[in-house]
């Protein structure tokens, strides 16, 4: 799955805690790269829990649920517009060849045509 905000994929990951982040998004559980959570609220276009406000939420089997409190299906709305339409959710936007060709273009800086 690649980040909801560049579409950068996840690499293998190296031994400890991965530093991707996961959060919920228009009803999707999405992932967040290290290079995108840097300088700016990461958060703000994530679903927040409704009990205790915190963004760490993970979506399994049809649930969400908090990670911070343990509170499950209490999630507020998001605050962008993005969220209210699910079709602009960047984790469905683009093929996985499209994903391969950015990266390259950014790896390299050049274009691979």
């Amino acid at each position: 799955m690649p980040c909801h905000r560049c579409g950068a994929r996840q690499t293998d990951p190296v031994r400890g805690a991965s530093p991707w982040r996961r959060g919920v998004r228009a009803g999707e559980q999405v992932l967040v790269c290290p290079d995108c959570q840097n300088g700016r609220d990461w958060t703000a276009d994530l679903a927040h829990c409704a009990a205790c406000g915190s963004a760490r939420l993970v979506r399994a089997l049809g649930n969400t649920q908090c990670k911070d409190c343990g509170a499950e299906d209490q999630v507020t709305a998001e605050t962008t517009a993005a969220a209210e339409n699910p079709a602009e959710s960047r984790s469905g936007a683009t093929s996985l060849s499209e994903d391969v060709h950015a990266a390259l273009e950014r790896h390299f800086g050049q274009r691979t045509d």
